[in-house]
């Protein structure tokens, strides 16, 4: 089994659009359904968003299917000078980056929750255009006042709100993870360019992403190296 796991609302309702599945069944935590692509049989679940719902959903989903490999495809906010919008990026490391410490070192405390993934697990070429790259998480759109320091201190090219849980649940059960996300949209120090629309940019490019990202699935799937 392969489990594919959707953070988003908006992302899950674009996935559903693309894939059309002929039944959605209820889980404790959101809805899922199964499929099959390349003759391998696939659990696709709705996440959630934000760190709490990715990790409880993540380890629900090992635990309840035992997946060989788990996908998380998204999108991603990008940080302007860094990343382009619409650009994917293959995630090689995640960390948190809303955690505060105030006692100890702050560089450290976000070093315990820092994960690499790992890429060998996938056969060159790849599928699609993707940057190899490093992705932070927090709870939140990216603030304009830390691109800087996201960009700087933590060294990333783009953000969003559920990897670093996925991937570190994933770390520690020793399930193989996989992230691809897009940037949906740029912010830069003064703003972030669809902030202001109450979300109606954000659901129409999500569907345009997830597309891309359900599209090109099979071939990432036959690009594995699984044990």
């Amino acid at each position: 089994m392969i489990a594919v796991l959707i953070s988003a609302d908006f992302e899950w309702a674009a996935t559903k659009e693309v894939v059309d599945p002929d039944q959605c069944l209820q889980n404790p935590y959101s809805e899922h359904f199964f499929s099959l692509v390349n003759e391998r049989p696939l659990v696709f679940m709705h996440g959630g968003w934000g760190k709490i719902s990715a990790a409880a959903t993540t380890q629900y989903c090992i635990d309840t299917w035992h997946p060989q490999v788990i996908f998380n495809l998204g999108t991603c906010g990008g940080l302007q000078g860094q990343i382009t919008c619409g650009e994917t990026l293959l995630v090689n490391e995640t960390i948190v980056y809303d955690i505060y410490e105030r006692m100890g070192d702050p560089m450290e405390a976000l070093e315990t929750y820092s994960t690499r993934l790992d890429l060998s697990l996938l056969r060159e070429p790849y599928p699609m255009p993707v940057r190899v790259g490093k992705l932070a998480s927090g709870d939140q759109d990216i603030d304009p006042k830390l691109v800087k320091h996201l960009s700087e201190t933590i060294g990333v090219q783009a953000a969003d709100w559920e990897s670093s849980s996925i991937a570190w649940v994933c770390q520690h059960n020793h399930v193989p993870c996989l992230i691809l996300r897009t940037v949906s949209d740029v912010v830069s120090e003064t703003g972030g360019e669809i902030y202001d629309d109450n979300a109606t940019q954000f659901a129409k490019r999500s569907r345009t992403i997830m597309a891309d990202l359900i599209d090109h699935l099979p071939a990432w799937i036959e690009q594995l190296q699984l044990k």
